[in-house]
């Protein structure tokens, strides 16, 4: 029996920009402004522990098989990170309270076995709700996922696979509509173009989408050398790598990070022009704009520029026009 069709999926050159009043996009703006506030100072602990490369790779191999927006890819990764970190937290206190109480530690070694075994499970159903905050028509139906889960040498039932997702649901309170960094990439880009940027915003989303890709499968060393940059060594101690914690959350660094990192492929000699935009929308700082768009070019350095086959954006005119744009704006 033949499987239900494959839907056909917006291109990026299919977006729509400037179909939005501007006082809803304001609203949008101010919104988005202070959940990454509130993100940024909760941050603590576990988060960010969890979008290692190869989860991330299957996230989004397993999206592009299931034919689901790229929305849902990071959304996907978000419900997993939220939901890994609540599973670690909680075997770490009931660690301490195990040693407090100098009682047996099997309840929770149990907990983190059954964590670990039940970890695609887990990954599946993130990828399966994040599909249901979607368009209807692509929601991933019980029987795609069993057989997939069976493909892999894994057995459950229909019952097991909506408990996994109840339990996900559960531990995060029912507060999976998460923001995700696309969001804050597709906000900032819909204002740029009302602000009379001269890279089309169109243009710098398909670029947007490939970047955002990178930073989240190469998550951890791009972070790391950030932190090694805003801290002028290249040994950060434990403490300053806790305090880094707050920076990995901020998606309005990255988005902006992402799109002048953008700007700088598709069009070099409007770059001071996109960040001072930036900027003035955002509040971030020239140089911390700069230093992250600059995190992402290096560790792209070795990919085509968009409209130039083969031809590799060199390191040192990044930096050269990364200075030059800073200290044009400032």
């Amino acid at each position: 029996m033949d499987g239900p069709a494959r839907p056909r999926l917006a291109s990026p050159s299919e977006f729509q920009f400037g179909a939005v009043a501007t006082e809803t996009i304001e609203d949008a703006l101010l919104h988005l402004a202070q959940q990454n506030e509130q993100a940024v100072q909760e941050s603590a602990g576990w988060m960010g522990s969890f979008r290692e490369t190869r989860i991330v790779e299957f996230v989004f191999l397993l999206s592009e098989q299931w034919c689901l927006e790229k929305s849902v890819s990071y959304q996907a990764v978000e419900i997993l990170e939220r939901f890994m970190v609540k599973q670690a937290e909680s075997i770490c206190r009931q660690a301490r309270v195990q040693r407090r109480d100098k009682t047996e530690a099997r309840d929770w070694r149990a907990l983190k076995e059954q964590l670990f075994n039940k970890f695609i499970l887990r990954l599946v159903s993130c990828v399966q709700l994040a599909s249901k905050l979607s368009f209807h028509y692509k929601i991933i139906s019980n029987i795609t996922v069993l057989n997939f889960l069976q493909a892999l040498g894994y057995l459950h039932t229909k019952e097991e696979l909506l408990e996994s997702e109840l339990d996900v649901l559960k531990s995060l309170n029912f507060q999976i509509n998460l923001p995700t960094p696309l969001a804050y990439v597709e906000m900032l880009l819909e204002v740029l173009g009302y602000n009379g940027c001269l890279v089309p915003a169109t243009q710098l989303h398909a670029t947007c989408l490939t970047l955002l890709d990178l930073v989240y499968l190469l998550h951890e060393p791009m972070y790391e050398s950030l932190l090694r940059a805003s801290i002028e060594n290249s040994t950060p101690s434990q403490l300053q790598g806790e305090k880094f914690v707050s920076v990995k959350e901020d998606f309005m660094l990255l988005a902006v990070g992402v799109i002048a990192a953008s700007a700088f492929i598709q069009n070099r000699g409007c770059w001071g022009q996109v960040v001072g935009h930036l900027q003035s929308i955002t509040g971030i700082a020239l140089e911390s704009i700069a230093a992250f768009s600059y995190a992402i070019l290096t560790h792209s350095v070795g990919a085509s520029t968009p409209g130039r086959p083969g031809r590799p954006v060199p390191p040192h005119l990044v930096a050269r026009a990364l200075r030059a744009a800073a200290s044009s704006n400032t």
